[in-house]
């Protein structure tokens, strides 16, 4: 029986040598691009391009085998050798895809670090701002004075959550840079001012007071507060007008209003009350009781408390993902929940600050801030 030939079209081989051209074009192009990588790629993966580089240029191993302590060596050389008669042309081939996926490896993680971006908000000083995966960062940002709280910094805060509401981002969090969250009102606020601009002072301040707590009341989204340390004073009281608190488990939480001679704001008057009980509020509110996070937690002021190590990271893996929900179904449903009591809250907001302006003014106020200050000079 007649076998029938075998035609091997002239173009076919054609195509086959300018394949073999294009190979070592690109083996060559692989070579630079190695170069070019940031990350190591580990000793695993160096080991089988130092092996299929060597194949494609020398063929089989065939370089002496190292003695047992020449680690280095003979790491490369057992590499080398495990490809046993695999051909020049196939460890071209397997040494540029293996050079092609670290180079995409690479270029995946970076487009994901940097996608999407952390746009940082500029026109800040006292506080930073940023936006990263639907979620507005505002962190207190003055750690030398643990975050004390002066006048710039209140009308910092205000703007940025008046921007946050706006922009496109589903939650907003306040946390604090440094060891403190934030160690409340800086006292300072009070020692620049001269003698006879006290009353100006007093007026200035509880209006700049009733419009920053406003801002709380009426922030459109929902508003998480992450408790890195320490809070002290305002920066306790406004957590009754966050919808989340998550705390490290070294934080406190002190407001010592009567010790410095002053009354309560932020609307605790009227939420801690309601989140506690009347007898704990009084504790805190009255005699100046220190909470840890546990107790915090326990008295419903603190949603939930972290191991310190690990609180970074576990809180913002759950914000990334509460940041992924449905933005307006989020919005609708805070406005919704706070309706209720919104007229209560500014109208509680008002009272409060105009007992403070009082207080400020008084004889008792101005002692307890002096005997403050002394105390603290002679540490």
């Amino acid at each position: 029986r007649r076998v029938p030939a075998v035609c091997i079209p002239a173009i076919h081989l054609h195509m086959t040598a300018a394949t073999m051209q294009v190979s070592q074009k690109d083996f060559e192009k692989a070579q630079e691009q190695l170069k070019l990588l940031k990350k190591d790629p580990g000793n695993e993966t160096k080991l089988k391009l130092y092996a299929l580089f060597k194949q494609a240029t020398e063929g089989p191993c065939n370089s002496p085998k190292p003695g047992m302590l020449d680690f280095v060596k003979k790491a490369k050389w057992d590499a080398w050798n495990s490809l046993g008669n695999l051909t020049q042309d196939n460890a071209r081939q397997k040494y540029t895809e293996l050079v092609s996926s670290l180079v995409s490896a690479e270029s995946a993680g970076q487009k994901k670090d940097a996608s999407p971006e952390e746009s940082r908000h500029g026109g800040y000083e006292t506080i930073l701002v940023t936006t990263k995966n639907n979620i507005t960062k505002i962190m207190f940002n003055r750690p030398d004075r643990k975050n004390a709280i002066n006048h710039k910094m209140y009308r910092e805060i205000i703007k940025a959550l008046q921007e946050a509401g706006k922009d496109d981002s589903t939650i907003a969090v306040i946390t604090g840079n440094g060891d403190y969250y934030s160690s409340g009102n800086d006292l300072n606020n009070f020692t620049d001012v001269q003698p006879g601009e006290m009353e100006k002072m007093a007026k200035d301040g509880a209006v700049l007071l009733k419009e920053f707590v406003g801002h709380f009341i009426d922030f459109p989204k929902p508003l998480i507060a992450v408790v890195n340390g320490p809070a002290i004073g305002i920066c306790v009281t406004v957590l009754g007008l966050c919808d989340i608190v998550y705390a490290s488990d070294r934080a406190t939480f002190h407001s010592p209003f009567s010790q410095l001679g002053q009354s309560p704001e932020g609307c605790s008057s009227y939420l801690f009350p309601k989140i506690m009980g009347l007898a704990k509020a009084n504790e805190i509110l009255l005699f100046n009781k220190k909470l840890t996070a546990a107790e915090a937690c326990a008295q419903g002021l603190v949603t939930e408390v972290f191991p310190d190590r690990t609180f970074q990271k576990e809180v913002w893996a759950r914000l990334e993902a509460y940041a992924s929900l449905p933005r307006n179904s989020l919005a609708v449903s805070k406005q919704l929940l706070r309706s209720m009591e919104k007229e209560k809250l500014h109208e509680v907001n008002s009272k409060e600050c105009e007992v403070l302006k009082e207080r400020w003014l008084s004889d008792e106020c101005v002692n307890a801030i002096v005997s403050f200050f002394q105390k603290k000079s002679k540490l």
